[in-house]
């Protein structure tokens, strides 16, 4: 199993819509990925569920997260245990540890999306994790038990349900932020990924996550060199700190006939052109050395899915279904029929653009070994 971030500093460069198909494209390869979605605005998981259910569950957790302990003493065993026989959120299952209380015994099951993709869904609550991470970090460093537990729990997690559901991959979205939360999850992640625009943004974007990686890795070193093999049982800090697994590009302009720059506009193609050079400078050989030198130059899957698919993003939200399932999909609104299924071609053509991305991404994720 492997644990696979998706990230990128900069916000609006398609990290959410990117995870999600990437997800269903692994998953139809024959793959069995969980989704954990860790950005506290919930858009993975408002792409994957339906918003009155999402709703249902939030509702049934809403004293739990106000104070777990206290919920739990409040409610029969059978109640307790019928909660955790439900999927729950992610901010449920990490609540007993910010808390600082036994976790949980039964591991409530992931929501099943299809027979392969799962999802553990999000929570507007989950700052309130963050800051327990901030204000544990510092005795992290001492090895103070919760704080390691308070670090790891995430990891945890992704183990425990890959063991248990048979996973192969656990594809985790986060926000764009450089927060405490996300410096925890990329830190114990195998993997990530930074998808781009073909802007100025995004190469900042890479210059903070470079910079950040090597604080970071900093730190987690610090770390892992002082964890004793008592504590490395009990908490899964990985051995090794996360790696590159490439860049992407999304949302760039199409331009017909421009083969020599991957058929897009000049000014996109500028800007794509800078980001390998970005990387080299500010993403540290150590953190990037098990590629070769053509996945660093060149985008994942070159310009599969790099072109912009205007709308159709906004219609898999709206179906919750990747864009190529969208025109099969046996309850499409009224207004919606004919544009769809009037464009049946370019709908379906976005499924072979995600499984040759996910085939590369393959190819990258077996170079962490």
């Amino acid at each position: 199993m492997k644990i696979i971030s998706i990230f990128n500093n900069k916000g609006g460069v398609g990290k959410t819509n990117l995870t999600f198909h990437l997800a269903y494209a692994l998953s139809e390869l024959g793959k069995r990925v969980l989704l954990i979605d860790l950005d506290p605005q919930c858009n993975l998981t408002i792409y994957g569920m339906k918003t009155c259910k999402l709703h249902e569950i939030w509702e049934k957790e809403n004293d739990f997260i106000e104070s777990f302990d206290l919920a739990k003493q409040m409610v029969s065993k059978e109640e307790f245990n019928n909660m955790n026989n439900e999927p729950r959120t992610i901010h449920y299952l990490l609540k007993p540890t910010e808390e600082g209380t036994g976790e949980l015994e039964t591991l409530p099951p992931s929501l099943k999306l299809t027979d392969n993709l799962h999802l553990i869904p999000g929570r507007l609550t989950l700052h309130k994790y963050e800051e327990k991470i901030a204000s544990r970090w510092d005795s992290a460093y001492s090895g103070e038990p919760l704080s390691l537990r308070t670090l790891t729990r995430i990891r945890s997690l992704a183990v425990l349900y890959a063991q248990r559901e048979m996973f192969d991959f656990v594809i985790v979205d986060t926000s764009p932020s450089l927060s405490p939360l996300n410096k925890t999850i990329i830190s114990t992640a195998d993997g990530f990924l930074i998808p781009c625009m073909p802007d100025m943004f995004s190469l900042y974007g890479i210059r903070n996550i470079g910079n950040s990686l090597s604080d970071w890795k900093r730190d987690f070193e610090i770390i892992n060199e002082r964890l004793t093999s008592n504590k490395r049982t009990l908490f899964p800090f990985p051995d090794n700190f996360v790696k590159f697994l490439g860049f992407t590009v999304y949302n760039a302009k199409k331009y017909s006939g421009a083969a020599d720059r991957m058929d897009l506009a000049q000014a996109h193609f500028n800007y794509v052109q800078q980001i390998p050079s970005t990387i080299r400078e500010f993403i540290k050989p150590e953190i990037r050395d098990h590629l070769d030198e053509n996945m660093i130059e060149n985008p994942v899957c070159l310009q599969e899915v790099m072109h912009s698919h205007n709308t159709l993003p906004g219609m898999a939200q709206k179906y919750k279904l990747p864009i190529w399932k969208i025109p099969s999909h046996s309850d499409l609104e009224k207004e919606d029929v004919n544009a769809i299924r009037g464009n049946r071609a370019t709908y379906e053509r976005t499924q072979t653009a995600y499984k040759s991305f996910a085939v590369d991404m393959l190819k990258r994720i077996e170079k962490l070994n």
